[in-house]
C-alpha cells in the first residue's frame, strides 16, 4: 500500500469539537478500507495566505491539521468525496510520499548517513 500525507484546512470555531470529529471520520474511513493510520498532527489556527471561499462562504482563519496514513489508491477517491462535501473543510491536498513505508525509512536513513553523526547536527 502506497504512504500519503494529507494536509488539511478547517474553518476555524472557536471550539475544537468539529475538527476532531472530521479528524476521527477521515482516520475511520482510512481504517475501515483496510489501511493504516501512522500519525495525526494539529498545526494548530493559523492566518490563510490569501482569503480562500468554500461553500459559498469566504475565510480568513483556517484550523490546519495533517494525517499520514497507507491505504489503497481506491481509497482516496472516496476520502476526496467526503472532503469534497463537508462544509467544515476549506481545502485539503493528498500527497504520495513513497509506494511503501520503507521506501520513507531508507530515504531517512540515507539523509542521516550523508550528514554524519548526531553530534555533528547538534553542534
Amino acid at each position: 500500500m502506497p504512504f500519503y500525507q494529507m494536509l488539511c484546512i478547517t474553518t476555524h470555531v472557536n471550539e475544537y469539537k468539529h475538527i476532531k470529529e472530521l479528524v476521527r471520520q477521515t482516520a475511520t474511513h482510512v481504517l475501515l478500507a483496510g489501511g493504516v493510520v501512522r500519525d495525526i498532527k494539529s498545526m494548530g489556527t493559523l492566518t490563510l495566505p490569501q482569503r480562500m471561499r468554500r461553500h459559498k462562504t469566504a475565510h480568513t482563519i483556517g484550523d490546519y491539521w495533517t494525517l499520514n496514513f497507507d491505504t489503497a489508491p481506491r481509497t482516496l477517491r472516496s476520502l476526496n468525496a467526503i472532503m469534497r462535501r463537508d462544509p467544515r473543510v476549506i481545502r485539503w491536498t493528498v500527497l504520495k510520499l513513497a509506494d511503501k513505508v520503507d521506501a520513507v525509512a531508507e530515504q531517512g536513513h540515507k539523509a542521516m548517513s550523508q550528514t554524519g553523526s548526531v553530534q555533528d547536527l547538534v553542534n
